[in-house]
């Protein structure tokens, strides 16, 4: 495989695994293989077609249109002391996402998710005013942490999804390394960081 193939689908496994997938995700997983799957179809749409707009589209769209605005490429905006906007415009529609699952009164266990996801976009923020991790694994982790998780409160195997969620983590994590975003460490230490998170928060919740 030439080095330009390789670029393209590292750049394909980072567009198609983008850290806001993390809540919709997680959402599909409780709809089809937890007692929720007997949830009327219209309500369980809504659910995942509000949480897509506000944890996926929203973000995704402020951040393009803000890289835009600054005339940076993709990976100029991946520079760490460039990175704090897109963690603000990203929390925002986290929380504004959370706010209408209250108003929506959207079960804690479902929202539970969305709080996950939130504290890892949060403490991601936070981390890289020191140190840039990859928010990519850190979202990757938290689907592993949110598997093993439910796992426990719902009592069923998680081997099979969880070890292709490991599977999926070292496809991003090389991605990531390949388009020098990232350092093994930091791809690493964001994993690290995603699994525990989503782990603690999903139980306590």
């Amino acid at each position: 495989m030439k080095e330009k193939d390789i670029i393209l689908s590292a750049r394909i496994i980072s567009m198609i695994f983008t850290p806001f997938y993390l809540p919709l995700v997680g959402l599909l997983v409780l709809f089809l293989f937890s007692y929720l799957n007997i949830l009327p179809l219209a309500y369980k749409l809504f659910v995942l077609v509000m949480v897509y707009l506000f944890t996926v589209l929203a973000p995704t769209l402020l951040i393009h249109v803000y890289r835009n605005h600054q005339g940076w490429t993709p990976r100029q905006l991946g520079m760490r002391e460039r990175r704090m906007v897109p963690y603000i415009l990203s929390i925002f529609c986290y929380f504004a996402c959370y706010y209408l699952m209250h108003v929506f009164h959207i079960p804690h266990f479902m929202s539970s998710i969305l709080v996950a996801a939130l504290m890892i976009q949060i403490l991601c923020a936070t981390i890289n005013v020191w140190y840039k991790i990859s928010t990519h694994t850190a979202a990757i982790g938290g689907m592993a942490g949110a598997i093993l998780a439910f796992a426990d409160i719902f009592d069923f195997n998680p081997l099979w999804w969880f070890c292709l969620t490991i599977i999926v983590a070292g496809m991003v994590g090389t991605s990531r390394m390949i388009l020098r975003q990232h350092s093994l460490p930091q791809v690493l230490w964001g994993f690290t960081v995603g699994l525990i998170v989503a782990f603690l928060i999903i139980l306590a919740i």
